[in-house]
């Protein structure tokens, strides 16, 4: 997948940082790491871990949490901008690991390291349009079923090892406008894919942030190229819609 991630002037961070938090149910027999106003417990740690569209253009070689240039420009740092500003003395340590080109099996290759071995008490996933796109200009060969069984079998693993972290999975979307990636060939196997990481997020106990539903919205509003100039990677103000939209969910 390539990097359209684009700049963010400083105007357009803080414009878009101030993203709204609402309030979202937690899934059946799930607890969320919390401190007494509802933000995000003492001292835990936040990790976002996907494609280019987490990745975002960050800074690979930044190991440390926290780091505006270990963000990237994306819905990652919108988040943990809001988060360290309003718990300020909650000692959060947030990490961005998301990999651009990234589909699930990539991601479970790298999982022990950027994934298990930060010892994360909330994990946020989204992942799955690589896992189709690649399909329609790579070769790859890998189904619905392939993409569902290998997701489950990821946050299965990350149960096992972090029993009482949290986990969040964002559905992965897909936004049609003239020129861009996004083509009547992805349908319907890519709204199949959609389906299968819902599936993959009940079967975990996970928090499901639906994203498709929220752009389908957002393009009666603005053209969709506004949202994302190819159909897949967001422009600032899709990935504050994103960021918006997890706030919300988590109830954060």
């Amino acid at each position: 997948m390539a990097e359209r991630a684009g700049s963010m002037s400083r105007r357009e961070f803080v414009a878009t940082a101030g993203v709204a938090a609402g309030l979202g149910a937690l899934p059946a027999g799930r607890t969320l790491p919390a401190d007494a106003a509802g933000g995000p417990a003492p001292g835990a740690v936040i990790l976002f871990q996907g494609d280019s569209i987490t990745d975002c253009g960050r800074d690979r070689a930044v190991a440390d949490p926290n780091r505006a240039d270990g963000f990237g420009t994306g819905y990652p740092l919108l988040i943990a901008a809001r988060l360290l500003s309003e718990h300020p003395d909650a000692g959060l340590s947030i990490f961005n690991r998301g990999v651009s080109g990234n589909m699930v099996p990539d991601l479970a290759a790298r999982w022990e390291a950027d994934g298990l071995a930060l010892r994360p008490d909330v994990v946020s996933i989204l992942i799955g349009v690589n896992d189709f796109w690649r399909t329609v200009d790579s070769g790859y060969h890998g189904t619905v079923a392939d993409y569902e069984r290998e997701y489950d079998a990821l946050l299965a693993r990350t149960r096992e090892a972090l029993p009482r972290a949290r986990l969040i999975v964002l559905e992965p979307f897909a936004l049609r406008s003239a020129g861009g990636a996004v083509t009547d060939a992805w349908f319907p196997e890519f709204d199949q894919r959609r389906a299968a990481a819902a599936r993959v997020a009940h079967q975990a106990g996970a928090t499901f942030v639906p994203l498709q539903g929220m752009f389908d919205q957002l393009v009666r509003r603005a053209p969709a190229a506004y949202w994302s100039a190819d159909g897949v990677h967001p422009t600032i103000a899709g990935h504050g819609a994103i960021a918006r939209e997890w706030l919300k969910r988590i109830g954060w």
